[in-house]
């Protein structure tokens, strides 16, 4: 109902809307979802409608090795809504560089959200579905592998081992990648993968707007020095107990127990009839092991009341740790670009966003994703039928 009151206001219909205005509930939803939208920050939103190809830029990387792919202007084989249309690589074994700008803008005090959805219609055995956030000047036209970027985010597959999303900051020139471990979607539908930064250095990543990692900059990555380490010069004590469990000093072994032989003689064991004593010897039966046997006696084990636990050697200050609270402040941030290596083609790139509001960045997912996803799902069925 809000969208509906807020998409006639919009077009301009102003009696129609005090019609609908009625409700005071209705209103304060409506003044809740125009601050919403006042206060939010979009720094890029690309659904890939009419005019995108003014927007971005192919790159000439590659191509005079004859190694860049085109890129195609598609709804896909499968799509919700035919008139959805995104970008798609088309060629197999080549190189893909496309990148747009928008006004510069720093992310300090700021929370950063970067999303945008990707398909692989081609069963991907090896290829990225990643994109990058650019600072600076970049020759667009020369944009490539080697081009610097801030953050590179998003799904990569290669065969059996590879199969993640990336999440990688660029810090003082070196990239620095996410220590945990994030699955990505492997199969042939849409996906919205999302990167939410924040100022007080915590992230979350999305997948169709269900959170899948979380957490701290500071832990995440190795791109600081770790706050503390562990004491070198730390020595377990001698006192100290570190055996979990211990022999029961009041378990005694029973009368007899060594007597026990680890062999019988096979009851079931019959002297052959061709045996002669005089030349083969007296006939003794085969042994066999004693099922009463037990091996060496020992004593049950208690858990040891002493135990004080895996000895750890304390944590002290990190001497050569220096914080810098901005490390993961991009002041120049200055485009959004795709960087890929496909062996087998068909990835495809839209609804593409840099803003300062996850809930947007969520509605917008529900917008564009949601409303389509399972007719998709439905199409890919009777395709692969």
């Amino acid at each position: 109902m809000v969208a509906n009151y807020l998409s006639v206001l919009l077009s301009g219909r102003t009696s129609q809307a005090s019609a609908m205005a009625t409700s005071p509930n209705l209103i304060v939803a409506i003044v809740f979802a125009l601050l919403t939208v006042a206060s939010s920050h979009v720094y890029f939103e690309e659904r890939f409608e009419d005019g995108w190809e003014d927007r971005w830029v192919v790159s000439d990387w590659k191509k005079e090795e004859n190694l860049a792919g085109q890129w195609n202007y598609t709804s896909g084989k499968w799509s919700g809504d035919p008139n959805d249309k995104g970008i798609q690589t088309s060629e197999d074994y080549k190189f893909y560089a496309i990148s747009a700008e928008f006004p510069e803008f720093s992310n300090k005090d700021k929370t950063l959200v970067f999303q945008f959805s990707v398909k692989h219609e081609q069963k991907l055995d090896c290829g990225g579905g990643y994109m990058k956030l650019l600072s600076g000047e970049v020759d667009q036209k020369k944009f490539g592998g080697d081009t610097p970027y801030s953050i590179m985010f998003g799904p990569d597959i290669c065969g059996y081992s590879t199969k993640k999303v990336h999440a990688i900051f660029s810090y003082q020139g070196s990239n620095h990648l996410i220590k945990k471990d994030v699955p990505c979607e492997t199969d042939q539908l849409t996906h919205v993968y999302t990167f939410v930064l924040r100022p007080d250095a915590t992230y979350s990543i999305l997948i169709d707007n269900v959170e899948k990692q979380s957490g701290s900059l500071y832990s995440d990555w190795d791109i600081l020095p770790p706050k503390q380490i562990k004491d070198a010069k730390a020595k377990k004590p001698e006192a100290w107990d570190d055996k979990e469990h211990i022999p029961d000093p009041e378990d005694k072994k029973p009368e007899g127990y060594d007597d026990i032989p680890k062999e019988l003689p096979d009851p079931d064991a019959k002297k052959p009839e061709d045996w002669d004593d005089e030349e083969d010897g007296e006939w003794t039966p085969p042994t066999i092991a004693n099922p009463e046997y037990k091996g060496p006696w020992k004593p049950k084990q208690i858990k040891n009341p002493n135990y004080k636990g895996k000895w750890k050697a304390p944590m002290i200050d990190n001497p050569d740790f220096k914080d810098d609270p901005d490390f993961f402040v991009y002041p120049h941030l200055k485009y959004v670009g795709i960087e890929l290596w496909q062996v087998k083609s068909g990835t495809m790139f839209d609804n593409i966003l840099v803003c300062d509001d996850p809930d947007y960045a969520k509605k917008l997912a529900e917008e564009t994703w949601g409303k389509h996803k399972d007719v998709c799902c439905n199409l890919l069925f009777h395709v692969a039928l």
